[in-house]
């Protein structure tokens, strides 16, 4: 009898957890008051800067979200990526230069996980004394 009640309450705990990241989810795919998603921008962004990633950027990419779980790194990557795109589209710029992934790392980052971001920014060696701003 003990082990069906603790089965239960288990499988409860499971389906809210669930249910709390399908909604979460969910919410994302709602349109604003724009009429596109935030996942439609995401895809917006970055279908219109594809074009401008060369190998040397999306290495950068690859290593700056390996400390992300592996079931979740392709989410990351695609929001890093966008916001990354959005940055250099609006800057006109040619290529994603190494200021845009920096910058787009940054503010596509929750706040709750900067202090993750800076350690992997540190142990890359990068100077974050100009991007200080952007943490705020």
């Amino acid at each position: 009898m003990w082990f069906i009640i603790f089965w239960g309450i288990v499988m409860i705990g499971l389906f809210a957890i669930g249910g709390f990241f399908m909604f979460r989810k969910f919410l994302k795919v709602l349109p604003k008051e724009d009429g596109k998603s935030t996942l439609d921008w995401e895809e917006h962004y970055v279908n219109e800067s594809l074009h401008l990633w060369n190998d040397e950027a999306k290495s950068m990419l690859n290593e700056l979200v390996t400390p992300v779980p592996e079931l979740f790194r392709d989410v990351a990557k695609q929001k890093i990526g966008a916001k990354i795109g959005e940055i250099a589209l609006e800057d006109r710029a040619k290529t994603i230069e190494f200021d845009h992934i920096i910058k787009g790392y940054i503010l596509a980052t929750p706040k709750r996980d900067h202090n993750f971001l800076r350690k992997k920014l540190n142990q890359m060696e990068i100077d974050i004394q100009p991007y200080e701003h952007l943490f705020t």
